[in-house]
């Protein structure tokens, strides 16, 4: 193994699921000495024709006790990562870095009653895999995922979600959850309809949730496209919510690998 091996295992594709033209998501096969915290990313990489590896940073959809690790990717356009990604088929390689990274976890807060999990696009990924431990059922009193997409084929992991409360190590606590869907370029029914930001500064996603955002209560979680989680730490702020930081705790987490 060459010095630069160290630093990567070679993993093999088990499942590739395509959601949408610009959607889709990678399952591999797990190093047994790979350990991460739910929240956390992997550095991937993929290896171009002319020998040269490509990495890039991906949340774990996947829960920390399973045996496979799952990624959640869009592609973009000429992009020189996924494009090699998104031609990957079961049997191929896919290398991990040992290393697990990131800090959109748990232990970010040290307080709270109602957790809001707030994520565009590609953004849930994280979140999925922190729903699927039982550490954030037990330490909150609710749970507010909020999950917007463009269109209703890019609403992925409903099935995943809806079945959470059926979990067996969960569902005591399955009541806990509140779901708001938004999507953002069409009409459908049981989802809100507009950008995020839009929702919160108009309150139908308070109304929607059933539940307000504030600093003495609520702890927010957020994921995805950057330029929404520049605008709704603007609104947060507003609310006298900040980012949370060792030196000083706060309400708001954000990852910032994109």
């Amino acid at each position: 193994m060459s010095a630069s091996d160290d630093k990567f295992t070679r993993q093999t594709l088990s499942d590739v699921h395509v959601w949408s033209p610009t959607l889709f998501s990678l399952r591999c096969s797990r190093d047994l000495g790979f350990r991460f915290v739910a929240g956390q990313f992997a550095r991937l990489g993929v290896c171009k024709p002319d020998g040269s590896i490509v990495w890039r940073a991906y949340s774990m959809v996947s829960a920390p006790h399973d045996e496979f690790l799952e990624f959640f990717s869009i592609v973009v356009p000429g992009g020189e990562f996924t494009s090699e990604l998104s031609r990957l088929s079961v049997g191929d390689t896919l290398l991990v870095d040992k290393q697990a990274f990131g800090f959109l976890t748990l232990d970010r807060f040290i307080d709270g009653r109602d957790l809001w999990l707030v994520a565009s696009g590609t953004g849930l990924a994280p979140f999925l895999s922190i729903l699927q431990g039982l550490e954030v059922w037990e330490r909150f009193e609710r749970i507010i995922l909020v999950y917007s997409a463009r269109t209703k084929q890019e609403l992925a992991y409903q099935q995943l979600i809806q079945q959470l409360g059926s979990m067996e190590h969960i569902a005591e606590h399955a009541h806990k959850l509140v779901y708001v869907p938004v999507v953002t370029r069409e009409t459908l029914p049981g989802c809100l309809n507009q950008r995020i930001t839009t929702l919160l500064d108009n309150g139908e996603l308070e109304l929607a949730a059933g539940v307000a955002m504030d600093a003495e209560h609520s702890r927010v979680m957020l994921c995805g496209n950057p330029q929404m989680i520049d605008d709704l730490r603007q609104l947060l702020k507003q609310r006298d919510m900040q980012l949370s930081l060792t030196r000083r705790p706060g309400q708001v987490a954000v990852e910032n690998y994109w």
